[in-house]
């Protein structure tokens, strides 16, 4: 197994800025030596300056004083602005793997947190490196030193402010364990709480249209309230420790001037001391107080880091192949059993066979059948269980997606657009894409002239899933993006399920000029006429391949015509519309009539 704990990207990009954290090491103890600044005043002040009445020292030590306290404040915000580098640096070299895990995220099969979490925990830990608390952890290092000042003053106040860190120590304990476990149960229930909501929004037509937008909305509130709880509480612990820590740093700070007078009156410490070592101890442990009061950011950037962690692992990115000639003759199944990932079922069993350039294939069978599953192996979405897919001899673990993806040109069941102009979406967002080939792919799916009776013809702008087009206007411009470019391969699940009579002569031409230039069509069959430009037709049912070879021949052997009761209730229900081609299967595990085999 990998090691989850650590990976080399992100230790890479945190050793890229080993310079930075050291000059904000080095800002640090220069802040810190500066902090001596107001102690040292205040000694001086009532040691000097009021015994001997001397107006020059006291406006030649405010003036020092002054000039210090610049480069104190000079030097934070120098800390603060290297910090920023340090974050902005990580997002350079990391935000491009970490979107890329969410890319990927859904591929791997269903999990219980959303898809943006990774993208939320690297914001996290993003804001972490920006924000205070790794100044308050460069402070800690120089508490001793303020201890060791303390003792130099008198052994008593050095007592103090050892017992005083102790007592802060125990506490980030408390705050630790009081929080930890709870700001982790946070992030589950934030994430069901985001995956309700989202799906809310993906599906408020339907809530809208079943009243059901109520009861969805009474389901979230109640997760709501679930994550609203555990926030109030890691709230009320953390405030609690926060206030705590507070209390006991001014309490302290008002021992210690008691302490001092103690000593004043008794002869064995200057009336300085009673202000500066109060000053001092204040300082001393003020970056544990700090780091108590970002306790809860801590936890949360180290639980978002370890998450990261473990996803970037998991979603290892591509090597670096040797780039293939493009793809020109044949692909071929050898013997593949399918998997949906994050599971052990096996949807596609022992499934071979090939196909040749000009070629194009139907796939049919009845629901659940895996027709589907086959072509996402084809497009290398799913990986395969065992055997290869292999496309002009080399496998496809031979190609980085990046590289297939020029030659493949798929349709989904469910068209997803994005957000942006109709050309962007045709040329699937490529930045120096020629007007002549989107109106090339346009024109190849025969949607051009849909376009141009839009708004704004190509360049007019859809939402997000592609709001602002209809269902079938949605998959004709998904069509022109498979086709962008010519690809090799082009593969089309249920290419006409929202189709009419119009978009489906331009898919059954689409289809044709695919095989005319040498390039190999997989359709899944939903309808009859989505076979009519294809030569050769796949059976599949059960998992397996009941049937594959020249479509005339595999249709004549599977199918016969309905039975004569079948043909009386189509003839007494003539008035409704129905597909044609209503054929029956038989002697096939699991047939059923075409029109029912996707």
């Amino acid at each position: 197994m990998h090691k989850t704990s650590d990976t080399p990207e992100i230790t890479a990009a945190i050793s890229k800025c080993r310079l930075a954290f050291l000059f904000v090491a080095i800002t640090s103890g220069l802040i810190n030596i500066l902090y001596l600044t107001a102690s040292f005043f205040m000694l001086e002040v009532y040691d000097r300056v009021i015994p001997s009445r001397s107006i020059p020292t006291l406006v030649g030590l405010g003036l020092l004083a002054l000039v210090l306290y610049a480069f104190q404040g000079l030097f934070e915000m120098l800390r603060t602005r290297i910090l920023g580098r340090i974050s902005g640096a990580v997002d350079e070299a990391i935000a491009h793997r970490v979107f890329d895990v969410v890319a990927r995220a859904p591929l791997r099969g269903p999990s219980d947190h959303d898809g943006s979490l990774p993208m939320r925990d690297f914001d996290q830990v993003r804001s972490f490196l920006a924000g205070p608390g790794p100044s308050a952890f460069f402070d800690l290092p120089w508490m001793p030193v303020y201890i060791v000042i303390c003792s130099l003053f008198h052994p008593l106040i050095g007592v103090a402010a050892i017992v005083g860190l102790v007592i802060l120590f125990l506490l980030t304990l408390l705050s630790d364990w009081t929080t930890s476990r709870k700001i982790k149960s946070s992030v589950h229930y934030g994430s069901r709480r985001y995956l309700l909501a989202e799906a809310g929004r993906r599906n408020a037509e339907v809530l809208a249209a079943m009243g059901m937008r109520r009861r969805f909305g009474a389901r979230w509130a109640h997760v709501n309230r679930e994550y609203m709880d555990i926030q109030q509480n890691v709230s009320d612990l953390g405030g609690g420790v926060a206030s705590l820590t507070k209390v006991f740093r001014m309490s302290l700070q008002s021992g210690v001037l008691a302490l001092g007078a103690f000593l004043v009156i008794n002869n064995q410490a200057t009336g300085g001391v009673i202000i500066a070592s109060s000053i001092l101890v204040a300082r001393a442990l003020a970056p544990a107080e700090m780091v108590i009061g970002n306790w809860k950011s801590f936890i949360q950037a180290r639980q978002s880091w370890k998450r990261l962690s473990d996803a970037l692992a998991l979603n290892a990115p591509e090597k670096e192949l040797q780039v293939l000639p493009a793809p020109t003759q044949t692909i071929a199944f050898e013997n593949v059993s399918i998997s949906p990932p994050g599971s052990r079922r096996v949807v596609v069993k022992g499934a071979t066979f090939s196909l040749e350039a000009g070629q194009g294939l139907g796939i049919i069978g009845p629901s659940a059948s895996g027709k589907s599953s086959l072509v996402r192996a084809l497009v290398g979405i799913w990986p395969c269980a065992s055997g290869s897919v292999r496309i002009d001899g080399a496998s496809l673990d031979q190609w980085t997606s990046n590289e297939l993806g020029p030659h493949v040109g798929f349709l989904p069941q469910e068209v997803e657009l994005f957000a942006g102009t109709i050309a962007e979406n045709i040329a699937r967002f490529e930045p120096d894409a020629t007007s002549e080939s989107i109106i090339a792919a346009a024109q190849a799916a025969g949607v051009h002239a849909l376009i141009l009776r839009l708004s704004e013809g190509y360049e007019t702008a859809i939402g997000d899933g592609g709001i602002g087009l209809s269902a079938g206007q949605r998959q004709r411009v998904g069509l022109a993006r498979a086709l962008y470019r010519d690809p090799f391969m082009v593969v089309l699940d249920e290419p006409n399920a929202n189709l009419d009579h119009e978009g489906e002569n331009a898919l059954t031409s689409a289809i044709m000029s695919v095989r005319e230039r040498g390039g190999i069509c997989v359709v899944v069959a939903h309808r009859p006429s989505a076979l009519a430009a294809l030569d050769t037709v796949m059976l599949i049912s059960e998992g397996q391949i009941q049937a594959f070879g020249p479509k005339d021949d595999v249709l004549k052997r599977i199918l016969k015509p309905t039975s004569q009761s079948d043909a009386s209730e189509a003839e007494s229900d003539r008035n409704r519309p129905r597909p044609t081609g209503q054929l029956r299967a038989d002697g096939v595990p699991g047939a059923l009539t075409l029109q029912e085999s996707a």
